[in-house]
Formats: C-alpha cells, structure tokens, sequence
C-alpha cells in the first residue's frame, strides 16, 4: 500500500505531545483522536500506513466476543464505522450481512449461548439460531452438523486500506504529522518517563510515546526499556475467481461472514467472488511474511466439510499477514509501569482492525487522564505479571 493521498509526507518536527509508533488502522486511529482533542501528535511508520497487518486483514468487523471488554469495543467501533463517511469522512465500502458462527461441538454450546446473553446485556442483539435459520443466511454451507449458531445482523466487514486513508488524512487536517517510512530506532528515557524519540529522520523531544506496532511492538517496547508479550504469527487468505451464476445462488452477495467455530475456516462474499482462510494450528511464531501452501491440506478439508462447493472455484488471489498474539489473545491497552507516558495498544490477535476506532477513543482519554467510555483496565499488560490472570477470549480466528 502506498502512502495514503492527502497525506503527503512531511518533515520531521524537533518536538511532540506524543509519537505514535504504527501506521495501521489502531495507529492511525490514536493519531486522529489526538488530534481532534487538540493534542500535538507525530505519527511514525517504518514502511507504507497500513502496510504491516491492517491491509492483510479480512476486514471483519463485529461486536461477538466473550469477553465483556471486546464486546464493548468492538460495539463502539461499529457505530464508529457505520459513521465513517461523516467522520472523518472517508467511503469504507461498509457491509453489513452479519456474523454468523456455527458451533458444532456439544462443549461449546453454553460458551456461545453465555456469550450471547453477555452481547445482549451489553446493548448488542445478537441471538442463537437453530440450523435451519443458519442454512438459510448461508445456503452454501453445510449445516447438518450444526447444534447451534450465533448471529449479529449489524456485524460485517469493509475495506482496511479505507479505513486506515480516512484516519490519516483525517488526523494530518487536525494538525497530525503524518510520516509513512520513518522507522523508530531509539526511544530515550531518564528517572523512568519519555523523554525523546529517536527515528531514521531525526530526533524528536517528547514526553509520551504510544506503542501501536503491532506485531513489532515488542522490538518498540524493548527501546523505551519495558516489555510486551507479542508475539508475531502468520495468518493466511484466499479470495476466488468470480462464482458461477449457481455458485452465487448458493454464496449470496447477502450471505453473512461465516465461521466454522470448531475449524475456524470462515468465508465472506468479496466482489464477484469469496474471500475465506482459517487459523492454521501448524503455523509457527514469527515474521513468516511470505504466503506459503503448508496449509493448504487442513484448509482443504475444512473447506469440504464446511463449504466443498469452494472446491471448484478457481483462486484469484492469495496473501499472507501477521496476527499480534498474546497469550490470552487478547489485546494489551494501557500505560507501562516501568515508563511513565509509554502507552500501548497492541497484541489484539486478530481484533486489532475491529476494534481500532473504539482503541483510538480509549487511548485519547487515557493520554488525557481521562475516564474512558470502556475500562480497559482488564487489559494491562499488568496481568501477565500480577496474577490476575488470562481473560480468555472464544470468538477467535
């Protein structure tokens, strides 16, 4: 992806409020809510805005999680999305067909019937569909298997690279620097807080830095002294030629994004053709940036369990991303103990892309010490070294 129009790279200014480190969707995000409050924010990127994951993502958005705290963020994020062309005013090619998960394992039943009841106190009217109901949102899909199913008619997804456009442009007309191709090579600090920001352009004083890196945010944390626990990992996607008339009856432009929650091969309409993947269990840790087709075999019989007539549709485009994973696979939101001003929003494995408007609100308020509208609290990196536990997150891919 090149750098965003509108955002003409600039110079390098001596001196910031904050420099956010990563020109993703979360990123981005944190820059225009920066900006828009009025605070003087540099955003830093070492390759092209959006380049590392955001636009290698599938472009999910949705509020079906099992933890109260993704339910509400990504609840956020899609009012936030659906506003989009208004602010900060950018098309983002928005559908919303819904989210359906088919779950087929006994055990897995009161997980997804939990979660429900916990979407629905929290404002979002997702509902448990029998297989019927299911067979008929996603004719293609086989559902004879399937004990139940979870659906939200306001999920859905859009276009990463929109997305990351209309926050850049956007926070760049609120004042933001805007840098694609400036990488971070020291962060300075002294008595335990920021006090400079070291890039391939030059030196900026600074007083806060906000980590958005993604799966590199451990490389970011590691110059300011402090420590994340991400992890890269290699997920990949297929799109399809376009479908045959009788292919398109059965995957209709309207059907929702499907997922298999036992395999997590999921699938979305995508143009005239289909976009689908799954979370390999093979893959290993690591920068793997390049597509590879270890995969193909257990994608394959996913794919035949859950959908065969994808088996006879040609395949017009693949790529490989980076997921940022934590070992609760749930997302870090919060301020170093260790670093005082060393904020991060990272390691959402997988959820980073969703969440990012709600993210950018939420570090907005916690750079201005202020209450945000979610509580993020449970999502310190703090709780990989108090005790308090993992917060284990079902609704993954």
């Amino acid at each position: 992806m090149t750098p965003p129009a509108g955002v003409t790279p600039g110079a390098l200014p001596d001196r910031a409020d904050v420099v956010v480190v990563g020109g993703g969707a979360v990123g981005t995000s944190i820059a225009f809510h920066l900006a828009e409050a009025g605070v003087d924010v540099v955003l830093v990127d070492r390759g092209d805005l959006g380049g590392g994951s955001t636009c290698k993502a599938a472009g999910g958005v949705r509020a079906q999680f099992s933890d109260p705290v993704n339910v509400q963020l990504g609840l956020r994020s899609l009012a936030a999305f659906e506003d989009f062309p208004r602010r900060p005013g950018q098309a983002i090619d928005l559908h919303q067909p819904g989210y359906l998960l088919l779950v087929t394992d006994p055990d897995d039943v009161p997980v997804f019937t939990q979660a429900v009841a916990l979407q629905n106190r929290l404002g979002v009217p997702s509902r448990l569909l029998d297989r019927g109901e299911a067979a008929a949102l996603a004719p293609g899909v086989v559902t004879s298997d399937v004990l139940v199913a979870a659906y939200h008619a306001r999920d859905g997804y859009c276009s990463p690279e929109s997305v990351v456009l209309g926050y850049a442009t956007g926070a760049r007309r609120l004042g933001a620097t805007v840098l694609p191709h400036v990488a971070v090579t020291g962060i300075e600090t002294s008595d335990g807080a920021v006090r400079a920001v070291r890039t391939s352009a030059g030196r900026v004083t600074t007083a806060a830095v906000v980590c958005a890196a993604g799966a590199w945010s451990a490389g970011v944390a590691g110059l300011a002294g402090t420590g994340l626990p991400v992890v890269p990992l290699r997920r990949q996607i297929l799109v399809t030629e376009a479908l045959a008339p009788a292919a398109q009856a059965l995957l209709p432009a309207t059907m929702p994004m499907t997922i298999d929650v036992s395999s997590t091969f999921y699938l979305h309409r995508e143009g005239p053709g289909v976009l689908f993947g799954m979370s390999w269990r093979g893959e290993q840790p690591g920068e793997h940036l390049a597509y590879s087709d270890d995969w193909l075999p257990d994608l394959a019989e996913a794919m035949d369990r859950r959908c065969p007539s994808l088996a006879d549709v040609g395949i017009a485009a693949r790529w490989a991303g980076l997921y940022e994973v934590t070992p609760d696979h749930n997302g870090l939101v919060g301020e170093s103990r260790e670093v005082s001003r060393f904020l991060y929003a990272t390691g959402f494995s997988g959820h980073g892309f969703l969440q990012a408007p709600a993210v950018g609100e939420v570090v907005r308020d916690l750079y201005l010490r202020r209450t945000p509208a979610v509580d993020v609290t449970p999502l310190s990196a703090d709780r990989f070294r108090t005790g308090a536990g993992h917060r284990p997150e079902h609704a993954v891919v």
